[in-house]
């Protein structure tokens, strides 16, 4: 958008230390939920709402959803396909974060726990794993789990860097969210490489809502969609 110079602001959650850089001027931070979503797309003159955000972010996509339905500002969602297995990898599917803690084994095990840093807690349920976590930022305070290590690091990341670093921690199961995309992609590579089980917790329901799949898609959206809902 800002090579095609369209006139645009990006939004970032505000969770990450030092986010990316955009070529747009950026705002960082809630909106203040479905009400103030829909004041600011009204007193920004939002012609267009672009949902961009992670697969798992779903309460901003709803929100999204919400706002700009109640505002009469048309939107789309760029989303990247989800994960799909393919021969030798050995999935295990988990609705929800619960039911991936649940799938884990009773026995000990050194788990990698690609989750990023929201529902740490949530794994405390099973106190007898080592937990490896990777991470963008360091944690602020102790990690919520008894027997934890994190490694900072920003994507993308690489097949061979993944299985050297599944294999130097003698990880014997992952967790990770179904995500998609190539940037994380790698760890479940690695995955199978090394003949791992890989736990993936499925992405949550978000309303319906036009969805595209690539950049291209969504600047050929602008140009064909209406400004105004009904115009």
């Amino acid at each position: 958008m800002a090579e095609a110079g369209i006139p645009a602001v990006f939004s970032y959650a505000g969770r990450t230390e030092a986010p990316v850089g955009q070529p747009l001027p950026t705002r960082i931070g809630g909106f203040g939920g479905v009400a103030g979503l829909e004041a600011y797309l009204r007193d920004a003159a939002i012609s267009h709402v672009i949902d961009a955000t992670h697969p798992f972010a779903a309460q901003m996509s709803r929100n999204a959803v919400a706002a700009s339905k109640a505002a009469g500002v048309p939107l789309c969602s760029l989303e990247r396909p989800a994960w799909v297995a393919g021969q030798g990898d050995n999935w295990h599917h988990a609705p929800d974060i619960a039911a991936a803690v649940a799938i884990l084994p009773e026995a000990p095990a050194r788990v990698f726990l690609a989750i990023g840093k929201q529902n740490l807690n949530l794994f405390a349920a099973k106190p007898q794993h080592h937990y490896l976590l990777r991470l963008v930022d360091p944690p602020e305070g102790p990690l919520p789990l008894p027997d934890a290590e994190a490694v900072i690091a920003r994507g993308p990341f690489t097949e061979p860097g993944d299985r050297a670093l599944l294999s130097d921690h003698r990880i014997s199961h992952i967790v990770a969210k179904n995500a998609g995309g190539t940037g994380a992609e790698a760890k479940l590579q690695a995955a199978r490489a090394l003949g791992l089980p890989v736990i993936l917790i499925d992405r949550p329901e978000v309303p319906a809502r036009r969805v595209l799949a690539t950049v291209a898609e969504v600047m050929g959206w602008i140009a064909d969609h209406p400004t105004r809902l009904g115009e």
